[in-house]
């Protein structure tokens, strides 16, 4: 089963570890993957009070579609993860559990928590984000934060199973995610990202900003080793690349 271990969700099950985050699945990487831009799509998502519950709810709906082949192909990778791997691997399970880590990092990222990093992304990594993120206008900091609700659509990427020169065994993930900020951003630095204007309440409107971010997670499994997912690659279009 996929497991996530989150410091700061108390509602997880007692299974769960309070100090890191695991996803108890797999990683593969393939090549690419064809996926029609949010913003180019129809979009709609429910923000409306209690006081509007009877009336129609504007949502914001993202789509994406797969290269087909390397729709296939990742199935493939699916399989000989279950195979050889982990039996209990879902894709599905995987990419919830990938969701809420990418939710909660975020949100570390955006408040400079670096040391809280520790155990969810790769040492090096951190540091090299704690120079990037120093250097960003606060703006851009906090709309590095996906708060759940925000997450409008998550997608599977690359794919990759390998093993290093000492036989250690790992599997990655490339998550795909793409969200919603209300935070003021630059029209010219943002270029390509599409604005939505939603309905909170009877009349407030406000103006949210369709974000994207790339996560990639990987594991290692080879005998003996903690069944940890660490963080390995983390981008923020237009934000942090």
């Amino acid at each position: 089963m996929v497991s996530l271990l989150l410091r700061c969700y108390p509602r997880l099950p007692s299974s769960f570890t309070l100090a890191r985050f695991v996803l108890n699945q797999n990683l593969v990487r393939s090549q690419r993957c064809c996926l029609v831009r949010a913003g180019n799509l129809p979009a709609r998502r429910t923000y409306s009070s209690e006081r509007d519950q009877h009336h129609p709810k504007p949502k914001v709906v993202v789509v994406g579609i797969p290269n087909p082949f390397i729709w296939f192909r990742t199935r493939i990778y699916y399989f000989l993860i279950r195979t050889y791997f982990d039996k209990e691997f879902s894709i599905e399970e995987f990419t919830e559990g990938a969701k809420q880590a990418f939710s909660h990092v975020s949100r570390l990222l955006s408040r400079c928590q670096f040391e809280a990093l520790e155990g969810l992304v790769a040492k090096d990594l951190i540091g090299k984000l704690e120079q990037k993120c120093g250097s960003l206008p606060s703006s851009h900091q906090r709309a590095l934060c996906a708060e759940p609700e925000d997450v409008m659509y998550t997608m599977p990427g690359d794919v990759g199973i390998f093993y290093d020169d000492d036989g250690r065994k790992f599997v990655s993930i490339l998550m795909r995610f793409w969200y919603l900020t209300s935070v003021g951003l630059p029209d010219d630095i943002m270029e390509g990202t599409r604005m939505f204007t939603v309905s909170i309440g009877d009349k407030e409107m406000e103006a949210k900003r369709l974000l994207t971010a790339i996560y990639e997670f990987q594991r290692e499994f080879t005998k003996g080793v903690a069944p940890d997912w660490t963080i390995t690659r983390i981008e923020h279009s237009s934000l942090l690349d």
